[in-house]
Order: structure tokens, then C-alpha cells, then sequence
């Protein structure tokens, strides 16, 4: 990827367009981010950056951290995120970015962690459907066949069946960028992006282009 930032979902609103129209957008607080690492091909095999973000206490952080915090001399962070930018050797540790590395008009692709939904059933996990409503007929929301019990004596590999819903890191691609606030570091996006209010996402720039 060319470029990226950490932010932190605010929510969403809807702005106006010049024809008028309405937009929904989610609201993105982006940065500032800070390289705190840099890793290079002669000493790791591979180019990227470690970025942190948002300020910590320090009394919140433990030792080995702090000590990796103190050796590039910056303040803690709260979140740290390792980005393989392609220009990751251009950037030195201490060097800040903030929201306006995205213009408006672009293509971007978000990372989050979705809603956790806790244990569900087939019907809303999977969208399946349900049995007959009528009474006595003793089916509603259960899982249905499973395959046949004499041959082969399992169920399937990659069955749809009840479980953990949610929960689980998330990419939506290809989102426009609505607009850019540089005086608050804030990014307005199309369309909705996954996690919760105050969730950590990672912006990049999209792999595919419609």
C-alpha cells in the first residue's frame, strides 16, 4: 500500500453535497500518528513503519514498553500498528502524520474490529431460514438437517451452525473519501465502516478500483 493512518471511529452523520443531496458518512478521527519504529530489509527482510497513536499515561504502561517508547525518546501511546507502506524507508522515527495524507475523492479501504454479537443462531448468523410458524410443528429457529447420520457419521467441515458472531477484524473496500478537516484531524467517508463508536480502524488506500 502507498499510504495509511490510525483513527478512531466517532460515528456518523449525513452532509449535503452542491446539488443538494444527502450523503452519509462515518466520521473518522485520524492522527496524528507517529513513526515510532522503522524497519528495514537489512535488518528485519522487510520494509514498514510501526506507528503509535493517541497519548497514554505513563503510568498505564508497562515496562517494556516504556523502555521501547524512551529509545526512540516519544511520549507512550495508547495503540501501536505496524503499516508496510511502499515509502516506509522515507520516513525516520518522530515523524508525525496526520489526516490530511488523504484528499478528498479517493479510494480508500478500512480495517476495524465488527460488533461482537456474542452466541447466535443460524437464522441471524447465517440468514437462514426458519420452519413453519403454525402450532405443534415443534420447528421455528433450529439448524435442520445436518447431513446423513449412517454415512459419513460427521457433519461437514465449514457447516454453518450456532456460534461466536462477530467480533472479528473486518475490511469494507473501496469507501470514497468525503472530506478532509486538517484543524481537527478528521476524514469523512462515504458509507458506514466496521466496529463500534470509539473503535481503532486503519485506513488505507484501496486495492481495488471500480
Amino acid at each position: 500500500m502507498k499510504k495509511a493512518i490510525i483513527g478512531r471511529k466517532v460515528g456518523m452523520t449525513q452532509i449535503f453535497d452542491e446539488a443538494g443531496r444527502v450523503i452519509p458518512v462515518s466520521v473518522v478521527l485520524a492522527g496524528p500518528c507517529v513513526v515510532v519504529q522503522k524497519k528495514t530489509v537489512e535488518k528485519d527482510g522487510y520494509s514498514a513503519i510501526q506507528v503509535g497513536f493517541e497519548e497514554i499515561r505513563e503510568n498505564l504502561v508497562n515496562k517494556p514498553l516504556k523502555g521501547h517508547f524512551s529509545k526512540a525518546n516519544l511520549a507512550p501511546k495508547r495503540f501501536l500498528r505496524e503499516l508496510r507502506t511502499e515509502d516506509a524507508e522515507n520516513y525516520n522515527v518522530g515523524d508525525v502524520f496526520k489526516a490530511d495524507v488523504f484528499t478528498v475523492g479517493e479510494r480508500i479501504d478500512i480495517s476495524g474490529i465488527s460488533k461482537g454479537k456474542g452466541y447466535q443462531g443460524v437464522i441471524k448468523r447465517w440468514n437462514a431460514s426458519r420452519g413453519p410458524v403454525t402450532h405443534g410443528s415443534k420447528f421455528h429457529r433450529a439448524v435442520g438437517s445436518m447431513g446423513a447420520s449412517s454415512d459419513p457419521s460427521r457433519t461437514f467441515k465449514n457447516k454453518k451452525m450456532p456460534g461466536h458472531m462477530g467480533n472479528a477484524n473486518v475490511t469494507v473496500q473501496n469507501l470514497e473519501v468525503v472530506k478532509v478537516d486538517t484543524d481537527k484531524n478528521v476524514i469523512l467517508i462515504r458509507g458506514g465502516i466496521p466496529g463500534p463508536r470509539k473503535g481503532l480502524v486503519v485506513i488505507k488506500d484501496t486495492v481495488k478500483v471500480k
